[in-house]
């Protein structure tokens, strides 16, 4: 469980963050929705640790990750993983060497026990099958179409199976039909990982898609959150601005594609 309590972010004179509360339960996916540049991806940078807040705490399974510092930081997240908005692959590096990067710094994160090259390989080309790029371990990221490059960033976050997931706007910049690729793997990686998943977005189609709750963020707080079918029903003009910039409702599809 994830517990956010009155945390305040301010950069310079913009007040990102003013006190805002949240609560993610284990194993759901929440869609954080918002217009850009509201503080989507700073509330998924005070989850991982990235930042501080200036008051308040942010709590994870019980530990204060808002007070911790170094290494005892480090310990508490090797559980988290975080899918940032451009990829953020290492261009000198093949895709291998990208996705397999962080086992060959920090081991096993669950047991911390350093792992073979054979090891580090199969797992890597387990991740890479999961999000349809089999066969691309020698590429470079430059050789990659930006959906392709999401996918790897994707594959180098679940190669070691954390249980809470972040992504910062997964679908941004994508066509549709890669952007609905990417949403098919949020699901499937919760699935698989049984993660508990956060997703920051303001695509509202791919919302609709993933989440199994969905929240507003609005002045620095949560103003909304609710399942979709309750979400669709608040009165907000946000609400209805971003529901009418989609071509489609995606639920229907999605029981379709998922049989519920």
């Amino acid at each position: 469980m994830i517990k956010l309590r009155d945390v305040w972010k301010r950069f310079g004179k913009l007040q990102v963050l003013a006190g805002l509360n949240l609560d993610v339960h284990d194993g759901e996916t929440l869609v954080v929705l918002g217009p850009s540049g509201i503080g989507k991806s700073v509330l998924l940078k005070h989850i991982i640790g990235l930042l501080k807040p200036d008051q308040g705490t942010v709590d994870v399974d019980g530990t204060l990750i808002s007070e911790l510092e170094g290494t005892k930081l480090l310990t508490a997240i090797h559980h988290m993983g975080m899918l940032f908005q451009g990829g953020a692959l290492f261009d000198s590096m093949t895709v291998e060497e990208n996705v397999g990067f962080y086992l060959k710094e920090n081991g096993d994160p669950r047991t911390g026990e350093k792992l073979s090259k054979k090891e580090i390989a199969e797992r890597v080309s387990t991740a890479l099958e999961m999000v349809g790029l089999q066969g691309t371990q020698s590429k470079m990221p430059a050789e990659l179409s930006g959906g392709m490059r999401k996918r790897a960033a994707l594959a180098r976050v679940i190669v070691y199976r954390p249980q809470i997931v972040l992504y910062d706007e997964p679908t941004t910049g994508l066509d549709p039909i890669i952007a609905m690729q990417i949403n098919e793997l949020i699901i499937k990686t919760q699935k698989e990982l049984k993660a508990t998943s956060i997703v920051v977005t303001h695509d509202m189609f791919s919302a609709l898609y993933v989440g199994d709750r969905l929240a507003l963020i609005r002045d620095g707080k949560i103003a909304h959150i609710a399942d979709p079918n309750a979400f669709l029903k608040i009165d907000d003009p946000l609400i209805k601005f971003l529901y009418n910039s989609i071509s489609q409702d995606p639920r229907k599809l999605k029981e379709n594609n998922h049989h519920g």
